[in-house]
């Protein structure tokens, strides 16, 4: 019998098991090794940025006038003027660090209660993060001295070290509670340890040979600085799920009274054709995100491919190999009470999805409406949905001392946070014209030999303040005058890079559509199931989106979790997450419909052949949900906002999609269909086929495995 690729690839894998293992480890070790040496590159901020902001940044950037990091102190007290013994003694401490430059004499407020001293960090604005700690030490001292006075720090260099430390604690915290928590949930799930720890361990060595390959490639396309996290948080969700699969449907084989080397080769034949096509649909998912024209999503689709290929690559490779020469030792390490699998095998299979797809299948159109009105529920918050690149003050939480002092500082010294920089360029930054237009703003700084001149103007108004900057000021100054007029800053960045993403998103939506569509259509050779693939898709998404909305925007229930509303949603997050769900989704589409069609070419009506395909998938699906649900629910739980965004919305989406859609949806709009899902276009019946069905249980040559049976 013609075998597909995955079965091939299976068999090769057992018969050179020892080849396929040493291979794998040599692998890992060199691409985890040399990449760590190597170390990533992060983006610059030209590079993160869209529009006139980063037209700004490169501008300063190409004429070496990168900017200095800037800090700002606020010192107050409940009397006038008595802030100034502590502001002196400030001033003298931080000088002392000789790190600093730039210090100003204290701004004072109207009502002289307090005063604002700002200052930059010496050398390197990229490096200033790792040499801030004696600053920040001079400023604590200062407030342990003069109880009398509250003193309050925000600046890059603060921000970055906080920024840094956090992610650092958060991303071991990920780690370390991640995988105990998917290996607890493989025990439960296979009731043996050698079982249990056989997908976190693939998962894990293909996180790590993924950060190793992804350090070399920062060198070409310089990656944000949760690249690492968002790998990890895919890599390890989707290495084990393609272990599962693969591993469910080999011990069903066993347990159903196959030989091991025809157990073995079934399972390559089915789930491990479904981990090829559920690998290549989330790869071409994620490759979108190269249409978005932001290098932040070009860096996390480089992440998230190369993870996926690895794990996906370890799936069809090593874990038959492993497989073939564990045999029976698979279930070694059984837990009593867990392991009740037995000779029963596949009759004690899908009972609960049993007992829920019959009133399913019995009336489709009632449990169809039902279901699809549920989602669109969840979804209707997501109509007024607002997004924007959020600053490091919402990130870490209304109540983190960084946003208690970013708060404070804005609203005692409006604009002094967050002011607007603007960098002028021109032929001739001292012709006439120009320096009228210039001596129109305050501090400009002129570099003649760059023909370049910058200068702050605070913007108390957010955005609209810098639309009038922008439409306005800056036209009636420098029209004219043949200058050419860029404003970068916080608020800038956010506006310009919100502005990208929406001019990014129909792209990127259009491809991944058009994509999915054909590898459904490809795979299935039906358009009927490709078209519904696409639509409980954006179902999942819609659903995602307005949880999204509702609790980090509008803070419904976000206190559950640890976190609050913060009136928005990362702006980056909706095509993030919208790319990943769509490649997500296929997982359990691929693996569920791939089974519903073997059963159909093996001569069941379509009615029946769901019932088999759900109830034959529901263990692994449940199983492979309950962990990506875990992973992605260990990020909800993290300090970051976008990361606690991210785990929401990506555990809300999976969590519905395995349940929801999977159990209800998908069998009710397929039971409704009938023979219609498997209509094929003309033309594509002559295409090589993507085989479906079971292979005859005839055992072939393959590598002996470990004694035992069962």
């Amino acid at each position: 019998m013609r075998r597909n690729l995955a079965a091939r690839i299976g068999v090769w894998s057992a018969h050179h098991r020892k080849t396929a293992i040493l291979g794998w480890l040599l692998f890992v070790v060199l691409a985890a090794g040399i990449g760590g040496a190597s170390g990533m590159v992060e983006m610059t901020d030209a590079e993160n940025a869209a529009g006139d902001s980063a037209r700004a940044e490169q501008i300063l950037s190409d004429a070496g006038l990168a900017h200095r990091a800037g800090e700002l102190v606020m010192v107050s007290s409940a009397e006038p003027d008595g802030w100034k013994a502590a502001a002196r003694e400030l001033a003298t401490a931080v000088e002392n660090t000789g790190e600093v430059t730039g210090l100003t004499d204290p701004v004072v407020s109207e009502d002289r209660e307090d005063a604002l001293l700002v200052f930059e960090m010496k050398g390197d604005p990229d490096t200033a993060a790792d040499r801030v700690q004696p600053v920040l030490d001079a400023v604590a001292g200062v407030q342990e001295k003069h109880s009398g006075v509250t003193v309050r720090q925000f600046g890059d260099a603060s921000a970055g070290k906080w920024l840094g430390d956090l992610l650092s604690d958060d991303f071991k915290k990920a780690e370390f509670t991640a995988v105990p928590l998917a290996l607890g949930i493989l025990l439960v799930a296979f009731g043996a340890v050698v079982a249990a720890l056989l997908p976190v361990g693939l998962a894990l060595t293909a996180c790590m040979a993924a950060f190793g390959l992804l350090s070399l490639a920062s060198h070409q396309l310089h990656l944000f600085q949760t690249t690492y996290s968002v790998m990890f948080l895919m890599g390890f969700a989707v290495g084990v799920d393609y272990c599962l699969f693969y591993l469910r449907r080999e011990r069903d084989e066993r347990a159903a009274g196959r030989d091991a080397e025809t157990a073995l080769r079934i399972a390559a034949a089915t789930s491990g054709r479904a981990v090829l096509v559920s690998g290549l649909t989330v790869m071409v998912a994620m490759a979108g995100m190269f249409l978005s024209g932001l290098m932040l999503f070009k860096g996390f689709a480089l992440a998230t491919i190369t993870v996926v290929f690895i794990a996906m690559l370890g799936s069809v490779t090593v874990l038959p190999a492993l497989l073939s020469w564990l045999g029976d030792r698979i279930d070694a390490g059984r837990v009593p009470l867990l392991n009740r699998r037995g000779k029963r095998g596949r009759k004690q299979s899908g009972g609960f999805a049993g007992r829920v797809l019959r009133p399913v299948l019995n009336r489709p159109k009632l449990f169809a409406a039902g279901s699809a009105a549920v989602l669109l529920v969840l979804a209707a918050p997501a109509v007024g949905m607002k997004t924007e690149s959020l600053g490091l003050e919402k990130q870490f939480g209304s109540d983190s001392a960084l946003s208690v002092a970013y708060r404070q500082i804005s609203e005692t010294f409006p604009g002094g946070p967050a002011p607007a920089q603007v960098v002028v360029e021109a032929d001739d930054i001292t012709a006439p014209a120009v320096r009228e237009a210039l001596a129109g703003f305050d501090d400009v700084t002129v570099h003649r030999a760059r023909n370049v001149a910058e200068f702050e103007v605070p913007l108390p108004g957010g955005e609209q303040g810098l639309a009038d900057l922008r439409e306005d000021r800056l036209p009636a100054a420098f029209d004219g005058t043949g200058a050419r007029a860029y404003v970068t800053g916080e608020v800038a960045t956010s506006v310009d890079f919100n502005d990208q993403l929406k001019r990014g998103i129909a792209p990127v939506f259009l491809f991944i559509t058009a994509v999915t569509f054909l590898l459904m259509l490809f795979c299935f050779r039906s358009y009927v199931i490709a078209v519904t693939s696409i639509v409980l898709n954006l179902l999942s998404v819609g659903a995602a989106y307005g949880v999204m909305t509702a609790v980090f925007q509008h803070g419904w229930g976000a206190g559950l979790i640890g976190s609050e509303g913060v009136g928005a949603v990362e702006s980056w997050m909706p095509l993030f997450v919208l790319v990943v769900l769509f490649g997500l989704s296929m997982d359990y589409h691929v693996f569920v419909v791939s089974r519903i069609r073997e059963a159909r070419g093996r001569g069941l009506a379509t009615r029946p052949a769901i019932d088999e395909g759900i109830r034959a998938t529901a263990g692994a699906v449940t199983g492979a949900a309950v962990i990506m649900v875990a992973v992605f629910s260990v990020f909800a739980t993290l300090s970051m906002q976008d990361m606690q965004q991210m785990g929401v919305g990506l555990a809300v989406a999976v969590l519905l999609d395995a349940t929801v859609v999977r159990m209800v949806l998908l069998p009710s709009v397929m039971a409704l269909l009938g023979e219609r899902n498997w209509r094929t276009p003309r033309g594509l019946g002559r295409l090589p086929g993507l085989d479906h069905s079971e292979p005859e249980p005839v055992a072939v040559a393959a590598a002996p495995v470990a004694p035992g049976t069962r």
